[in-house]
């Protein structure tokens, strides 16, 4: 029986310790957030690309920086009447993304986009942007204490330093 016991204990723990799951390609995204700067051009298609690693069911949120806060987009964006510029002009900033990358872009409702700004309005809107793609994994869920559309709620929440954010320049 003292030998039966040691043995018995033994296979027990080992049992534990085979049927413990060490799986190092769970490939689970965390928090992360970097800055992309960049103008919206006709050369570009009012659009640009930044490369992100995540994985499909990760979540992808995009901010626009105003200069004291961040703006979740999409957002639709009315400017005011202008002389000598269309009426009741209307543009969004939106983003699409994948697994591998996030194109940011305006979308114009009801204007040409070359020809539809002021050049103050070209300089506030198109030149010189400055996004923060902030990524979210998946196993965090849409967590209810979150407000997203509050870019402080959401670093707070996801623990991510901000002193750590890298700017990418685009264009």
């Amino acid at each position: 029986m003292k030998k039966f016991l040691p043995i018995l204990l033994l296979a027990f723990v080992g049992l534990f310790i085979f049927s413990c799951k060490d799986d190092d390609t769970d490939y689970d995204t965390y928090s992360q957030s970097k800055d992309v700067v960049g103008s919206f051009t006709s050369s570009n298609s009012y659009a640009f690309t930044q490369g992100i690693a995540i994985q499909g069911t990760d979540v992808v949120l995009v901010y626009r920086y105003l200069g004291d806060s961040w703006q979740l987009i999409p957002k639709m964006m009315y400017l005011p009447d202008a002389t000598g510029m269309p009426t009741n002009r209307e543009f969004q900033y939106n983003f699409v993304f994948d697994t591998n990358n996030v194109q940011i872009s305006i979308d114009d409702q009801n204007f040409n986009l070359a020809t539809g700004f002021t050049s103050a309005e070209a300089t506030q809107y198109l030149n010189n942007q400055r996004f923060r793609i902030v990524l979210v994994p998946a196993s965090a869920g849409k967590n209810a204490n979150v407000n997203y559309e509050d870019y402080n709620s959401v670093i707070k929440y996801y623990n991510i330093d901000e002193s750590k954010i890298q700017t990418i320049k685009v264009n």
